[in-house]
């Protein structure tokens, strides 16, 4: 069945009524005293440690989202909502594909976490594969920068990203009903968004229920100028459509997402389930087989929405994906356990399905991707003045992909790892280690497999200090030692691979890659006044990397998986100056900037065969790859602002952010110019004498209307970020 013949339910109006009878029907019943105020980031509790401590009292550098600072930079992405943290910035493959980039490392590198356990897609195995969580549906989002292997394994070498949702309930609800919902539309995509949640305690005291729900529709987005770079035209030696201009084609959205869940809470613990899903549908910018008249560019929505869409891309000749992940959790906590302080247990089972639809709606190739992973803490007691949690993590993944372009062949992987992590205070100083030890397995399909199946044993170190030199200054240092297995895509990937229109080939002999990273950080902060800074090396030992080898097949580069020496050199920054609190309202300035230099740490050249495999023949090549210079796709360094004001119920900020031009590039990678991407959000917020809250909002995007390529995205040259944009819409909390 192709996707134009399969019917699609009305989902946006239900979405839309629900959202909108919610508040009405708990009115009568909820108490005065709704609290939305603003929340201090640094005192965020952050949960994707074992130990209950703030982003302030870590020794290890986390950023943290959460109330109003989360609500403004809430996208369809994960990546695009995280973007304006200091050191962490968006891969971009179309807007339904934004993967966090942390410090200059994605992928692999970069673990994504729903409250503690993987978000059981496949968004590592390809740059066009979504990460399957919901931004608009997250309570915080913490960002984990630096080797994060000693808590979530080898994926997190690079960071980890931990998403808090609350869908499984670990504590009795404030009042008997709450939440909130949200209503919004976008000019630069004619978005229509409508989402809820609501928690509640039944009048036992006992269980505590969740749900939530979003629907979202997006069409084609406004654009500035052409798809096709000027540089990429020039190469092409085309000259553009002017009928074409001022829209991307084929960069629609649309998604669902919802789950329940239900808690026993007890007076020293919890346990409780939760189902979900997420479901997606998106085109691929840049990957158009264009038949016909070509594309259609004023963003008409009537009839049937997402129907009519659907219709409209598939006859326009563009690929787009489908994606379905259904997910089942099992968590559970008591505290007061013996010589334990607590106990937490996580059990996640995850279906994900991943298709990619040709021009012409049929199926090109289908990712199935069946996972399942258990954690295990215990933070014990105080031994020997030591405060420490004992850790274990379990997890399988049996992968697969079927079709023409399926360019991985089908795997099983295994890993456990077993972790124990420590701190202890001296005086003004406190101290943290901590020790993991992980076993991988990997086993192919061996009537496809392009080599053996593969076993790998990593061991990570960690230190960290945190010093009180004063009340207001506080230094931290950090010395890790990290290794990450190779995964399979890196191992055993042997042919065309369509999103990226590259051949990619795989090196079933990689190696474990070890990082070891050193790192000073300096947080101060005086009366109005607040400073962080941080500078860090990273040195990789078999650093393993896609380079480009300057052949060309199938009408495209051909990519291959190698490993070599590299180093990651970087400083962040961040300065905060609420410079005047009056009769005109309070004020704050917000300056960041960041930098990162991802290079090869070798010297000389290197000579490696290569195979490209062609029908039912190969053709064989011998290529020189260069062991020193810049690693491809590497953001480039950026500075930006903002200057924030509030009074009574009114909020706004203005703030601009300068993307410099990425001229560091790697061996047969070409330059990318920068730009200049300004915003502004403007709310007006009000608290009802039924204790519930409505909030009204216009958000800005790229004001300027500046045309925007990603250094980090592989479609720079034919998909630029949307032009200017207006969201705007209702927020109500009850």
């Amino acid at each position: 069945m192709t996707a134009t013949s399969r019917p699609r339910p009305r989902r946006l109006p239900l979405a839309l009524a629900l959202a909108m009878a919610l508040p009405a029907a708990h009115a009568q019943q909820a108490q005065p005293g709704h609290d939305h105020q603003p929340k201090d980031l640094a005192a965020v509790e952050v949960k994707a440690t074992p130990f209950a401590d703030t982003a302030e009292d870590l020794a290890r550098p986390v950023e943290v989202l959460a109330g109003e600072r989360l609500d403004e930079a809430k996208a369809n992405s994960l990546g695009e909502t995280v973007n304006r943290l200091p050191g962490v910035q968006s891969s971009y493959f179309g807007p339904g594909v934004g993967r966090p980039i942390v410090r200059g490392m994605d992928g692999a590198r970069v673990q994504v976490l729903s409250d503690g356990l993987g978000s059981g897609d496949v968004s590592t195995v390809s740059v066009d594969h979504a990460v399957s969580i919901e931004p608009f549906l997250a309570d915080q989002i913490e960002v984990l920068k630096g080797p994060s292997t000693l808590l979530y394994g080898s994926g997190a070498i690079g960071g980890a990203v931990n998403v808090i949702d609350g869908r499984i309930p670990e504590a009795v609800t404030d009042q008997p009903l709450q939440g909130r919902a949200e209503l919004r539309g976008n000019t630069v995509n004619d978005e229509r968004t409508g989402m809820f949640r609501l928690d509640a305690t039944a009048a036992s005291g006992n269980l505590v229920f969740h749900v939530d729900g979003l629907h979202r529709e997006t069409g084609d987005y406004d654009i500035p100028g052409y798809a096709e770079s000027a540089a990429h035209l020039a190469e092409e030696g085309e000259t553009p459509d002017p009928a074409s201009k001022g829209t991307l084609p084929n960069s629609f959205v649309r998604t669902d997402a919802g789950a329940l869940g239900v808690s026993w809470v007890g007076e020293r613990g919890f346990l409780g389930l939760s189902a979900s899903l997420f479901d997606t549908r998106y085109g691929v910018p840049g990957h158009e087989h264009a038949h016909g008249d070509g594309h259609d560019h004023d963003h008409d929505h009537e009839g049937e929405p997402g129907e009519e869409q659907d219709a409209g891309h598939e006859e326009e000749g563009g690929v787009h994906i489908g994606l379905d992940q259904r997910r089942y959790e099992l968590r559970g906590g008591l505290d007061d356990v013996g010589p334990f302080k607590s106990l937490r247990a996580k059990f996640a089972h995850t279906d994900y399905t991943h298709t990619e639809y040709e021009g012409d709606g049929a199926v090109g190739t289908v990712f199935d991707n069946a996972s399942n992973e258990a954690r295990f803490e215990l933070v014990h007691q105080p031994l020997l003045g030591w405060e420490g949690a004992l850790g274990l993590q379990w997890a399988e993944r049996d992968f697969e992909a079927v079709g023409d372009e399926a360019f991985v062949p089908p795997s099983q992987s295994r890993d456990a790892g077993l972790f124990w992590i420590g701190r202890r205070g001296f005086g003004p100083v406190g101290v943290e280690l901590g020790a993991r030890v992980d076993r991988n397995k990997i086993d192919v399909d061996d009537a496809v497999a392009v080599g053996p199946d593969r076993d790998f044993d990593t061991a990570s170190l960690s230190a960290a200090l945190k010093w009180d030199v004063s009340d207001a200054l506080h230094l931290s240092f950090g010395l890790d030692r990290a290794q990450r297995s190779p995964t399979a895509e890196e191992l055993y990937s042997s042919g065309l691979h369509v999103a990226t229109a590259s051949v990619e080939i795989g090196d079933p002999d990689l190696d474990v890659e070890t990082a070891n990273r050193a790192e000073i950080g300096l947080h101060w902060h005086g009366g109005p006044f607040r400073l962080g800074l941080a500078l860090y090396q990273t040195r990789f030992d078999d650093f393993i990397y896609l380079a480009d080898t300057g052949i060309e097949e199938h009408d495209g580069p051909v990519r291959v998986w190698t490993q070599d020496k590299a180093r990651f050199t970087g400083a962040e920054a961040e300065f905060e100056w609420a410079f005047a609190d009056n009769a005109s309202g309070a004020w704050n300035l917000r300056l960041f900037g960041d930098v990162v230099r991802g290079e090869l740490d070798g010297s000389g050249t290197r000579t490696l065969d290569v195979s490209v495999p062609h029908g039912d023949h190969s053709h064989d090549y011998t290529v020189e790859l260069a062991r020193d210079g810049n690693l491809p796709r590497i953001a480039p360094w950026r500075a930006g602002g903002e200057v924030r004001w509030e009074l009574g119920s009114w909020r706004a900020s203005l703030g601009a952010v300068r993307y410099a031009r990425q001229d560091r590039v790697a061996q047969f990678e070409s330059e990318t110019p920068g730009y200049t991407l300004v915003d502004a959000h403007l709310a007006w917020h009000q608290d009802t004498a039924a204790g519930n809250a409505w909030e009204v909002f216009l958000d800005g995007s790229n004001l300027l209307d500046e045309e925007a390529r990603p250094h980090t995205s592989f479609l720079r040259d034919v998909a630029p970020l949307p032009g200017r944009g207006v969201a705007f819409g209702v927020r109500m909390f009850f």
